[in-house]
């Protein structure tokens, strides 16, 4: 599963470890993420996170 970044303040989302605090069990795929997910850093939608290149 591929990680993404937030374009705006650049937090890294790791399916790896979900977003618990936002209700994203570890193991969820970004594509899985419900569409009204926000950054839980800055509050951004998905539409402005990016396939990150490690």
């Amino acid at each position: 599963m591929k990680k993404y970044i937030c374009t705006v303040c650049q937090w890294v989302y790791d399916p790896v470890v979900g977003d618990p605090d936002s209700g994203i069990a570890p193991g969820t795929a970004f594509e899985d993420i419900p569409e009204d997910w926000v950054c839980p850093l800055c509050g951004v939608g998905k539409d402005d996170f990016e396939v990150c290149e490690d």
